[in-house]
């Protein structure tokens, strides 16, 4: 009898960065249709997939704010950046064959649902993935921040940062190839040792509300599929 997944339902965090592939900005073809395949797979297997993702590939609001934009006028236009790349993605999905909805904070009726916590419940259950665009809503809160809510309003099993490094280091592993690879760390520790897994508003929300993270590099093949089985990928970030 073949394993079942570990998982039931999870929240896929995917930052903008992740769709570029090698480029340096927009969105890869090729990349984009290998991240929801992945996507496809684990959803073959029976679990049900939240999505949020960033727009960082398009527009980054503090990068905006940063050269003397309003800072909330910034994150409003970080906010559409990643509506366009869940419209993408909803697009490849469609493509696989795979149902999909985008639902956004923002009131954009003409390309997207607004987000709606019982309909959405509603689509994962009948075996949708469901993609949560334009983050909270809100100006000052990152897309980090809201995988953690909607994880947490979902009631995901765990939330899964999908990213270009095979899991949390001690150190970075780019600047220093001795860094250790944690397979599992507690929250507190993270926090005491300022490992930066994600912002600090979405570590306390996934901390307080018990919501496991799981860090693992989506660019690894089958490596989703890895994660959700349970299998020794990544990093858990647990209580």
């Amino acid at each position: 009898m073949a394993a079942a997944p570990a998982y039931k339902r999870i929240l896929l965090k995917l930052s903008g960065e992740a769709l570029m592939g090698d480029g340096s900005y927009g969105i890869d073809p090729a990349t984009l249709e290998g991240v929801c395949s992945q996507v496809k797979e684990v959803a073959g297997l029976g679990v049900q997939v939240g999505i949020v993702v960033g727009g960082g590939n398009i527009f980054r609001g503090m990068a905006g704010a940063a050269s003397g934009m309003d800072r909330a006028t910034a994150d409003y236009m970080g906010m559409l950046a990643t509506v366009m790349n869940s419209m993408a993605l909803q697009d490849t999905f469609r493509r696989l064959g795979v149902p999909a909805r985008v639902q956004s904070a923002l009131n954009l009726e003409h390309v997207a649902e607004p987000y709606r916590r019982a309909q959405s419940l509603s689509y994962l259950e009948d075996g949708k993935v469901v993609i949560f665009a334009a983050g909270t809503g809100n100006p000052f809160f990152t897309t980090d921040t809201a995988a953690a809510l909607r994880g947490v309003e979902i009631g995901a099993d765990a939330m899964f940062k999908a990213t270009k490094v095979d899991g949390v280091y001690d150190a970075d592993p780019k600047k220093h190839p001795g860094a250790r690879r944690y397979d599992e760390i507690r929250f507190d520790e993270a926090i005491s040792k300022n490992l930066g897994v994600l912002d600090a508003t979405a570590f306390a929300l996934c901390r307080e509300q018990k919501l496991p993270l799981v860090v693992f590099s989506i660019f690894k093949p089958g490596a989703l599929r890895r994660v959700v089985m349970g299998e020794a990928e990544g990093t858990r970030v647990v209580l």
